[in-house]
């Protein structure tokens, strides 16, 4: 059966956070902290994000493999700085890593791509951190070239790329 990738409903917000937690959970740092617990339960929540982004997820035969996170309009936390007027940006692109290598995060990607140029953007943006070469890959068969990274106070380094449309 092939995957279908489509916008999230209500009712697929909690499994489809579950998986995007899911996939995350094997990056958190053997010392991981309390900050990590919090992100992973903000990943799996995907109410709270999806009136002011868009939730794609990845299904096959009725079973959600994947999701991600596309801020078009708005971001996923109020805290961010403003999406420039030309700029999409990816959040949480996460499959289960029991589904892992069968096409969901290049056909999440695809997507993603197809609707941030329906949305006259000229840019897409997203940030990735250096444990995920797997995705790293992905990202520069798929075009994206190296961005600026962003650097947090306690030296966490989130690796920046960047499409254009």
């Amino acid at each position: 059966m092939a995957i279908e990738v489509r916008p999230a409903e209500p009712h697929e917000y909690e499994e489809a956070g579950r998986v995007t937690a899911l996939a995350y959970r094997e990056f958190v740092p053997p010392d991981g902290s309390q900050r990590w617990d919090e992100y992973l339960a903000f990943m799996a929540d995907v109410a709270q994000r999806a009136d002011r982004t868009v939730v794609l997820i990845a299904v096959e035969d009725g079973r959600i493999l994947g999701s991600l996170t596309l801020e078009v309009d708005g971001r996923t936390e109020s805290d961010d700085p403003p999406l420039e007027p030309d700029e999409a940006h990816i959040r949480m692109l996460g499959v289960d890593p029991a589904a892992r290598g069968r096409g969901a995060a290049r056909a999440l990607m695809r997507t993603s791509i197809e609707l941030a140029r329906r949305a006259g953007k000229k840019r897409l943006s997203l940030h990735t951190t250096e444990p995920m070469t797997i995705a790293q890959a992905m990202y520069e068969r798929m075009g994206f070239r190296r961005r600026p990274d962003q650097v947090f106070p306690d030296g966490f380094r989130l690796l920046g790329y960047e499409r254009d449309l």
